[in-house]
């Protein structure tokens, strides 16, 4: 966990389908109940599918 969030998965940005992959991953966490997101990470070039810890 780093400043509050948890990272669930990792998606290169250059893939030819863009955000498309680390959406339908985040949409699946959602459908099973995490509140799961999209962010983009730019010093790595990366899509992100994070959890934010809502305790804070």
């Amino acid at each position: 966990m780093v400043n509050g969030r948890t990272v669930l998965e990792r998606f290169p940005a250059g893939g030819p389908r863009g955000s498309w992959p680390a959406e339908e991953f985040a949409q699946a966490r959602r459908l099973e109940g995490q509140h799961a997101e999209v962010v983009m990470d730019l010093t790595s070039d990366a899509f992100l599918v994070i959890v934010r810890d809502l305790t804070e």
